[in-house]
């Protein structure tokens, strides 16, 4: 090769390298341009998803960012431009207690309105802590009477109980030495701007995402309803498999455990409770729409039913544009679709087919349409309060009449005892606090009321969760105590530092502590608390010592408490709760179809049982704290929800039993003592059901194989042999059970109105043995729990308190 040809190589290399070169830059330099472009692209996606996320980490910040802003301006404003440092203090905490500590369920919207009403109560509590701080005495006693009321307020639904932290401590601060009534002026002043901030904050700072209200839900379920019957009155009359499942899906969506808690309709008044019975009708009548019974083959229905199934879908439609109305129910229907049905209903009821196999299906059909009339009845009084209440029902639909104060006081009878979870949970956090105020009177504790702090925000419903929980606080509090003892003897007394830190720390602490946990939401407060105090007054390392000394005596006496204090929590009061419901149910069953009966005397009255009803929401209330313990793993757990919703079923089917039965039928010797056997066959049931739940005081009862003192082949009984839940088709003890000739008797609609609802219970029972037959022996029944076959005497009371 000759030098030509050499620099030729070298040239076309060299253009080939630049070549290279530039291509390897061009590919580079979009990287390089793009990386401020990339920063700013993640941080606009988390402003978005802090704004609009709906995780747990973007509605933690949210608060954050609310909680801070508020608790800063006020702090910061009356500490450094007006030299308040009382008003400060208070200012900072009641927005700490009212945002972090308090748990108010919903969107900041909602929060700010439950704020706005907690207002004069937290005025109140400053005032009376103030005044009480005289004597450690006088400290005591109010804090066992204040804790005791506002944790029992959790009566009143998830908002009381969610503000009723949060307020305790605005007693807990003021009640400590030193006893300054000549400062209520400025601990008034501070909470009461501490609050105001943050509910503007709340109101309008980041507001949260809306979520589907409970009356969306039960429109959408009352629409799935509208279109099961328009398609049931089409061939094949019957409903397809993808309109059965929309139809389960929109069911579940009303069930409590399917609604945030800050839409559940749980509270006391009017609107609430009857919000709540729309969301039970909706769920009533989903289901007894996808149980129709089809036409017999080669028939199709007679033109009665097919105008009631129509008049059916009408009616649903006109209470699901109702309840999508806005607040006032303005643009919805008149009831016009409701009237209508309630006219083509009688007329369908004094029309009996003159085949058996069809009469079944024909009060299956009136069933359907009282439970159109009572979901619409229900929603009505739901979107209208009591000016909807014209000639409604006053026994199913009592507290349309009754006052909010009555209403209010009958939630709060019906938990005044030991038998509800509400009760037993404001004794234990009342005397665990009255005790640690004792303490930290006695002993002259330092910053005692965060030893009472540490018992109001660790004690938990069983001694086992309160361990568990006390145990991970102590790690993250010894945590929290190193990092801020080693800030405060790093920064010594630069305020400006301590001024410069809470901002930040704070918004870390408010974020992290919901979301990663107890352990590190200690470990945070700690840091926040001590950076907070190192502003009010000099402050050395030994302030994060005496943190943890508070936070360790505290959560030795939560633990103490809980220890005495019904340490099991909800676990044995929902078995015991549930054995009183399906006693109750037993003889409410055993009254009805006996009553029902010709020429068993005079009807019982056909208001709800108040002895079921108030049984029944006790046991929802335990069910619903029971739900939210950590349980151990123990195998096979009872079917508690198949047991509460049976007593809905009994309380549901046996009023309208007593409703067709008032219509008058004519006496039939043989249906009626069918009716009575099957009816007591189901009671009996109930009654071994009920000795299964049960969970005695004292000694645990007995447990063996059920003997010949419980009839064999009842539902809900667990057949000898090992067969479990099997249910006997007659013959033998099992003869009053369910038979397979009810459907073709020649009996009044009455029969198979009564049948109906005795079927449906037998499901239920079935269910519930499924679930023990599989958790070992049964216990003994207690002598004496069988169910009473007294029925209620016409004039009775009407329903008793519930919870």
């Amino acid at each position: 090769m000759d030098g030509t040809d050499g620099r030729d190589a070298a040239a076309e290399a060299e253009a080939t390298e630049g070549g290279s070169r530039a291509t390897r830059s061009r590919r580079r330099s979009p990287a390089l341009t793009s990386g401020p472009v990339s920063a700013r692209s993640r941080a606009a996606a988390a402003i978005v998803l802090l704004r609009d996320g709906t995780g747990p980490v973007p509605a933690a910040a949210r608060r954050s960012v609310r909680v801070t802003l508020a608790a800063c301006i006020g702090f910061y404003g009356f500490l450094h431009l007006l030299d308040r440092p009382t008003a400060a203090t208070y200012a900072l905490f009641a927005a700490v207690a009212l945002a972090a500590l308090a748990r108010i369920p919903g969107t900041g919207r909602q929060r700010s309105a439950e704020l706005v009403s907690a207002l004069p109560v937290a005025c109140a509590l400053v005032t009376v802590g103030t005044l009480l701080a005289v004597r450690t005495w006088t400290a005591v006693a109010g804090m066992l009477l204040i804790g005791f009321c506002l944790a029992f307020g959790a009566a009143g639904g998830p908002r009381p109980a969610g503000t009723a932290p949060g307020l305790q401590l605005l007693y807990i601060l003021p009640c400590f030495p030193p006893y300054a009534p000549g400062e209520l002026g400025e601990r008034l002043l501070g909470t009461l701007t501490g609050l105001v901030l943050l509910i503007l904050a709340e109101a309008f700072v980041l507001p949260d995402p809306r979520v589907p209200s409970y009356r969306d839900r039960a429109a959408e379920a009352v629409r799935a309803a509208a279109r099961c019957a328009a398609v049931l009155r089409e061939p094949p009359y019957a409903l397809p498999t993808a309109v059965s499942a929309h139809a389960a899906a929109s069911a579940q969506a009303l069930r409590p455990s399917s609604v945030p808690e800050a839409e559940r309709p749980a509270g006391p008044g009017v609107r609430e409770r009857a919000l709540a019975h729309t969301g039970l009708a909706a769920r009533t009548l989903l289901s007894r729409l996808r149980a129709l019974p089809a036409p017999r083959p080669g028939t199709r229905p007679e033109a009665a039913e097919l105008r009631l199934t129509r008049s059916v879908e009408r009616a649903a439609r006109e209470t699901a544009a109702l309840l999508a109305a806005g607040a006032t129910g303005e643009g919805a229907g008149g009831g016009e679709a409701a009237r209508t049905l309630l006219r083509v209903r009688a007329e369908s009821a004094d029309h009996v087919p003159c085949a058996p196999a069809d009469r079944r299906r024909h009060a299956a059909l009136l069933e359907v349409a009282d439970a159109a009339l009572v979901l619409g009845t229900a929603a009505d009084i739901a979107v209208r309060g009591r000016g909807a209440v014209g000639d409604t029902d006053f026994g199913r639909f009592w507290y349309a009449r009754t006052g909010t104060l009555r209403l209010w006081w009958i939630r709060l009878v019906g938990n005044a005892g030991p038998r509800s979870v509400h009760f037993q949970n404001a004794v234990r956090i009342s005397l665990a606090l009255g005790v640690a105020r004792v303490v930290a009177g006695l002993d002259s504790l330092p910053h005692g009321f965060w030893a009472m702090l540490a018992v109001l925000s660790l004690t938990r419903t069983t001694a086992v969760q309160t361990r568990s929980t006390v145990r991970t606080a102590l790690i993250g509090t010894c945590m929290g105590a190193l990092a801020a003892g080693s800030v405060l003897a790093l920064a010594g007394e630069a305020s400006t530092l301590y001024a410069y830190l809470l901002p930040p720390l704070m918004l870390v602490a408010f974020t992290v502590g919901p979301v990663r946990g107890v352990g590190w939401a200690q470990a945070m407060f700690t840091l926040v608390v001590a950076v907070v105090f190192a502003q009010l007054a000099p402050a050395t390392w030994q302030l994060a010592e005496v943190r943890f000394l508070d936070v360790l005596i505290g959560s030795v006496i939560g633990i103490v408490c809980g220890l005495f204090a019904w340490p099991r929590g909800a676990h044995d009061e929902l078995g015991r709760a549930v054995a009183r419901l399906l006693r109750a149910a037993a003889a409410d069953v055993a009254a009805t179809t006996k009553a029902v009966s010709s020429g068993a005397g005079p009807l019982p009255d056909r208001d709800d049982d108040p002895g079921v009803q108030h049984a029944l929401a006790l046991a929802e209330t335990a069910y619903a704290q029971y739900q939210g313990e950590a349980q151990r793993a123990a195998g096979p757990t009872p079917d508690w929800q198949g047991a509460l919703m049976s007593g809905h079923h009994v309380l549901w089917g046996a009023r309208r039993v007593l409703t067709a039965a008032a219509d008058g039928s004519p006496p039939d010797p043989r249906a009626d003592a069918r009716l009575r056997a099957y009816g007591a066959w189901v009671a009996e049931g109930f009654a071994l059901a009920a000795a299964r739940f049960d969970v005695p005081e004292g000694p645990r009862a007995e447990a063996g194989p059920v003997a010949g003192s419980v009839v064999g082949p009842v539902a809900g009984s667990v057949v000898a042999g090992g067969e479990g839940g099997r249910v006997s088709r007659g013959g033998g003890a099992g003869a009053g059970g369910p038979q397979a000739s009810d459907s073709d008797l020649d009996a009044p609609p009455l029969f198979f109105t009564t049948t109906t609802w005795l079927d449906s219970l037998t499901v239920d029972l079935t269910r519930m043995a499924a679930a023990h037959a599989v958790e070992g022996p049964v216990p003994r029944a207690v002598p004496g729990s069988a169910p009473g076959h007294r029925a209620r005497s016409r004039g009775s009371a009407p329903p008793g308190p519930d919870a």
